[in-house]
């Protein structure tokens, strides 16, 4: 047997199991990946809110990524919520010289509101999209960060993430330093279970580039996936549910470039 592409999700936990570590897991088997966690935070939350939040120390996260790298090693990393600046400035450390792909969703605010990073670990962000190949920030996300330009001068591509427009179609655009180089266009899903679809899809990406599939497949794949998921929500919870990760085989779509 071939083994599974090996991918390191660097994240926090979500009690509910929608969102976080919880949904990269998930997303990361269904591709056919094997998931290694670092926890940055855990949190009590469930579709309705986030009830608390215990961040651990940087060195319990340090810890735990260099567990699973000294060993096992790693194809692709995932970052999600960082929790502190401390935490920040350790992932990114640790990060520094790995040759890998790297995907780095910059999370802010949770799907049903709650706060996830405050101004300070916001700015300790700069030197993980350095590192990152790419970041995957949604539209309050992007203005948060200081626009597209101000990303491009330190990232090495940008997937801004259209789902917080308005319309009926969801457009998500690939940037680099030379402008826009794909998108994808589908129409908006009208319902309420999108909880954990940016953890979904950045976990996506990093399981499908870890297997060799270049940058823009790997993203179109990556939302066909979190589309598929979306359709499969179980309907769990009053508020903003969780989507169906159990999704199997799926036809993948394409971006246009």
């Amino acid at each position: 047997m071939t083994a599974p592409p090996r991918i390191l999700a660097i994240a926090g936990s979500d009690s509910s199991g929608g969102a976080g570590i919880q949904a990269d897991i998930k997303t990361i088997t269904m591709l056919g990946g094997y998931a290694m966690t670092a926890i940055t935070a855990v949190t009590a939350q469930n579709t309705m809110g986030v009830a608390a939040i215990q961040t651990l120390s940087g060195e319990m996260v340090s810890a735990q990524i260099d567990s699973c790298l000294s060993d096992i090693g790693a194809d692709a990393v995932k970052i999600g919520m960082l929790g502190s600046p401390e935490i920040a400035a350790v992932v990114a450390d640790r990060l520094a010289n790995l040759a890998m792909p790297i995907i780095f969703d910059p999370v802010m605010v949770a799907t049903n509101g709650a706060v996830l990073a405050d101004s300070a670990t916001v700015a300790g962000f700069r030197k993980l999209m350095a590192l990152a190949t790419v970041t995957t920030p949604n539209l309050p996300e992007l203005e948060a960060l200081g626009g597209l330009d101000a990303l491009l001068t330190h990232c090495q591509a940008v997937l801004v993430k259209g789902g917080h427009g308005t319309g009926g179609n969801i457009v998500d655009r690939l940037f680099t330093t030379g402008g826009e180089i794909a998108h994808w266009e589908n129409c908006r899903i009208d319902t309420r279970h999108t909880h954990g679809t940016g953890c979904t899809l950045s976990s996506a990406i990093a399981a499908l580039v870890a297997q060799g599939l270049p940058l823009v497949e790997a993203i179109g794949q990556a939302r066909s996936f979190v589309r598929a998921a979306i359709h499969a929500a179980p309907g769990f919870g009053a508020g903003d549910g969780p989507l169906g990760h159990s999704v199997g085989t799926i036809p993948f779509g394409h971006a246009k470039s």
